[in-house]
């Protein structure tokens, strides 16, 4: 029953800070910033938040600086959105996840294939 209120806590702060990070003003957080998913510990003090940007790691790094700075912010807007008694402390993890699968999926479009290759049958009196 427990592990029912972690996973549902941790969808309630990953949507939650969705919201609060677009109202964030500082200039290193990127307006393109993605929460990917949320972890939280099983007593509820601690939840890691893995964020991305599509802009690449470095604008991500730097959107990391940003969110630690604003922490107590978030931690205050998190606590009045969701009324838990007690917020968990917020831990920001750059993850890369976007930009690699993006990667993957240009890798896949370049090896673009004719329909025509697959249907002919391979030659193997070439030995």
């Amino acid at each position: 029953m427990a592990g029912h209120r972690i996973n549902r806590v941790s969808e309630d702060i990953k949507r939650e800070l969705s919201a609060i990070f677009r109202k964030l003003k500082d200039p290193r957080i990127s307006g393109m910033i993605t929460v990917l998913r949320v972890e939280v510990t099983s007593d509820l003090s601690y939840a890691t938040v893995h964020v991305s940007t599509i802009e690449g790691e470095e604008k991500t790094k730097e959107s990391i600086k940003g969110l630690k700075s604003a922490q107590g912010y978030i931690r205050h807007e998190l606590g009045s959105a969701l009324k838990l008694r007690h917020v968990p402390e917020l831990r920001f993890v750059a993850d890369n996840s976007i930009a690699y699968s993006a990667e993957i999926n240009k890798i896949l479009r370049d090896l673009h294939v004719d329909d025509d290759d697959l249907m002919k049958p391979k030659d193997d009196s070439k030995n």
